[in-house]
C-alpha cells in the first residue's frame, strides 16, 4: 500500500466498496456477482496488487465462518420433512449416481496419469465436495425455482456429507493399509462418528432453541438471538472440533420443522447474511492465489476434467435410469462445479495428519479452487437459464436512472426537504408537451430477444406495445418480468404482444399538468404512454413521473 498502513476496519470498507463497483459492472455484463466478488478479491489479493494486509486474514476469519454458518442454516431451513421426502425420492439416486462416477472417474484418472494411489484415492473424496455458500448464493441471486433449483440444493446438503464421511474412510484405510496410525482403526473410526453424532445433536438443539425463543420474544429481538446461537455454536463446533457445516444445516432444518416462524426467521437473517456473504467471497478471493493454480500443473487440469466429467455423467446417467425430467438430466450436473470450503478444510486435517501425504493433496486443492470459484457460479447461472429456472427480469441488465437522473432526483428531494413546510401545487396553465420524452415503442410483433434488448437499453420501467400503424396496444412493465420464467426454449415462440397487458389510462399532449399529477397518483408506472388525442392516436413518447415532480419543483421555486 505504498507505506500507508490501514486500519482493519478500513481493510473492510475498501472491500465493501470494491464489491459495490464490481456487482454493478456485474449486473451490466451478466456476471454471477459471487463470480465478481471473487475476481476482485483476487485482483486485490497477493496474486495482482497485494492490497490487503497479511495481517488482517486473523481478523476476518470470525466473519468469514460466520458467514458459512449462515448459509448453512439457510440452506437447511428450506428442508421440511414433507419437503425432504419428496425430493429424497429421486435425490438420493441422483446424489448417488453423481459422487459414485465423480469419486471413480477422479481417482481413477489421476491414477492413470500417474499419480500416487493413496493421493489419488483422498482427491476422489474432496472431489465430491460442492462450495455451498458459492452455490446457495447464486441460487437466491437468480431467485430461481423449479426441480434443477429443489434437486441443487438437496445434492449441496448431501455431497458435503458424503465428502466428510468418504474422506475419513479413505484416509483411515489408507493408515490401515500402511500399518501407521497412533490409535486403532475402530478407534479412529469410533471418533469418526462420535464427531457426526456431535454436530448431528448440536445443531438440534440449537435449532430447538432457536424456534422457541423466536416463538416467545418479540420480532425486534430475534436477530440478537439468532446471532447469538449461531456465534455461541460456532465456536462450540471449534472447541469439541465437530464439522460445524454439519452443525449449522441440521439446525436450519430443526428449525423448518419445528417454528411456525421458519420464513421470517430466514428474512430476518437475509440482510446480515448477504453483507457478511459480500465480504466472505471478496476475502476469499483475495485468498486465492494465481500462482498456485499455475503451481498445479498438468495434474490440476487432470483433476479438473475428470471431475467436472464425473459430476455432469453422474447426474446425466443416474437422471437417465430414474427417468427424470430432461432439464434435470442435462442442467443439473453444471449447478454443482463449485468447490472450496469443505474441500479446502479437509486437505487441511490431511496436512495436519501426514504432511507427505497431504502437503501434495491441498496443492492441487488450493491451485483448483481458483477454476471451479470463477467457473462454478458461471456454470450455475447458465444451467439454470437453459433449464428455464430464471425469472426474466434477472436474465436481463436493466438499470431504472441515468447517473445524471438520478443526481437530478437527489437535488430535487432536497428542495422538497427544505421546502417540506408548503405543498406543490401543480400550475394549472401548463400542458405536458414540452415534458414529453420521444422514445420508441416495442412492436406487437417483437420477439422476446428484441423485447429485452429494448429494455437493457432503456431506463424507463413501463414500455409501450404498439401495433403497425403505431397505436399503443398495451405496455410491458419490468416489474411484472419477475413472474415470467426465462425459458430458452420457448423464447423463439414468445411475442411482445404475449407478454403485454392492457392498459386503459393514455395521456395526451395537451393535458394540463395537473391531470397527469392525478393520473400518476393512481398508479405505480414510472412513465405513461403520450399519444395523439384524433385518432388513429398514434404513440408520441412518454410522460415520465421524474420529468413531472421536477418541473413541479422549479414551479415552486419560482413562486
Amino acid at each position: 500500500m505504498g507505506g500507508l498502513e490501514l486500519n482493519v476496519s478500513s481493510t473492510i470498507g475498501l472491500l465493501l466498496a470494491a464489491s459495490l463497483v464490481v456487482g454493478l459492472l456485474a449486473d451490466l455484463l451478466h456476471l454471477p456477482k459471487v463470480t465478481a466478488y471473487l475476481l476482485v478479491g483476487l485482483v486485490l489479493g497477493p496474486s495482482f496488487l497485494d492490497a490487503i494486509p497479511h495481517e488482517h486474514a486473523d481478523a476476518f476469519d470470525p466473519m468469514l465462518k460466520l458467514a458459512m454458518a449462515l448459509v448453512l442454516f439457510n440452506l437447511g431451513s428450506q428442508f421440511a420433512f414433507s419437503r425432504i421426502r419428496a425430493i429424497a425420492r429421486r435425490g438420493l439416486g441422483l446424489s448417488l449416481g453423481e459422487n459414485l462416477f465423480t469419486f471413480v472417474i477422479v481417482t481413477g484418472g489421476l491414477i492413470l496419469y500417474g499419480h500416487p494411489v493413496d493421493q489419488s484415492v483422498l482427491l476422489g473424496t474432496l472431489a465430491l465436495a460442492t462450495a455451498p455458500a458459492t452455490t446457495v448464493l447464486v441460487l437466491k441471486e437468480f431467485r430461481s425455482e423449479g426441480p434443477v433449483t429443489d434437486k441443487t440444493g438437496f445434492l449441496v446438503a448431501i455431497n458435503n456429507f458424503a465428502s466428510i464421511v468418504a474422506f475419513e474412510l479413505a484416509f483411515l484405510a489408507i493408515l490401515i493399509a500402511r500399518g501407521s496410525g497412533e490409535t486403532s482403526p475402530l478407534a479412529q473410526l469410533g471418533l469418526l462418528f462420535e464427531s457426526i453424532a456431535g454436530s448431528l445433536v448440536l445443531g438440534a438443539i440449537a435449532g430447538f432453541l432457536v424456534s422457541y425463543g423466536c416463538g416467545f420474544i418479540s420480532t425486534g429481538r430475534w436477530l440478537v438471538l439468532l446471532v447469538a446461537a449461531t456465534t455461541f455454536c460456532l465456536g462450540l463446533c471449534e472447541t469439541f472440533d465437530v464439522p460445524y457445516m454439519l452443525t449449522f444445516l441440521v439446525m436450519g432444518v430443526t428449525v423448518a420443522n419445528t417454528s411456525e416462524y421458519n420464513k421470517r426467521i430466514v428474512e430476518e437473517l437475509d440482510h446480515l447474511t448477504g453483507l457478511l456473504c459480500v465480504l466472505f467471497f471478496v476475502v476469499h478471493g483475495a485468498e486465492m492465489d494465481i500462482h498456485a493454480f499455475k503451481a498445479t500443473g498438468v495434474v490440476g487440469i487432470v483433476y479438473i476434467i475428470c471431475r467436472m466429467l464425473g459430476k455432469w455423467l453422474g447426474i446425466f446417467s443416474a437422471a437417465k435410469i430414474m427417468k427424470q425430467p430432461e432439464e434435470v438430466k442435462i442442467w443439473l450436473g453444471g449447478c454443482l462445479f463449485a468447490q472450496a470450503g469443505a474441500a479446502i478444510a479437509l486437505s487441511t486435517i490431511a496436512v495436519n495428519r501426514d504432511p507427505d501425504l497431504g502437503v501434495p493433496i491441498q496443492t492441487i486443492i488450493l491451485g483448483t479452487v481458483v477454476f471451479f470459484e470463477i467457473v462454478g457460479p458461471l456454470s450455475i447461472r447458465y444451467s439454470l437459464l437453459q433449464s428455464g429456472e430464471i425469472p426474466l427480469a434477472e436474465a436481463i441488465s436493466h438499470t431504472s436512472k441515468t447517473l445524471v437522473g438520478q443526481l437530478r432526483d437527489l437535488i430535487d428531494r432536497f428542495r422538497v426537504g427544505l421546502r417540506s413546510g408548503s405543498t406543490m401545487i401543480a400550475p394549472i396553465d401548463l400542458n405536458i408537451q414540452t415534458l414529453i420524452r420521444q422514445v420508441r415503442g416495442i412492436e406487437e410483433s417483437a420477439s422476446l430477444d428484441d423485447v429485452i434488448d429494448h429494455i437493457e437499453h432503456s431506463h424507463d420501467n413501463t414500455y409501450a406495445v404498439v401495433n403497425t400503424v403505431g397505436t399503443v396496444v398495451g405496455t410491458i412493465s419490468y416489474p411484472q418480468l419477475s413472474n415470467a420464467m426465462f425459458d430458452e426454449s420457448v423464447s423463439q415462440l414468445v411475442r411482445a404482444e404475449d407478454l403485454a397487458i392492457p392498459i386503459d389510462l393514455l395521456l395526451h399532449p395537451d393535458d394540463t399538468v395537473a391531470h397527469a399529477l392525478e393520473a400518476f397518483n393512481n398508479i405505480p408506472d414510472d412513465c405513461l404512454p403520450v399519444v395523439e388525442r384524433a385518432e388513429p392516436q398514434l404513440f408520441l413518447g412518454v410522460l415520465r413521473r421524474s420529468d413531472l415532480m421536477h418541473l413541479l419543483i422549479q414551479h415552486q421555486k419560482k413562486s
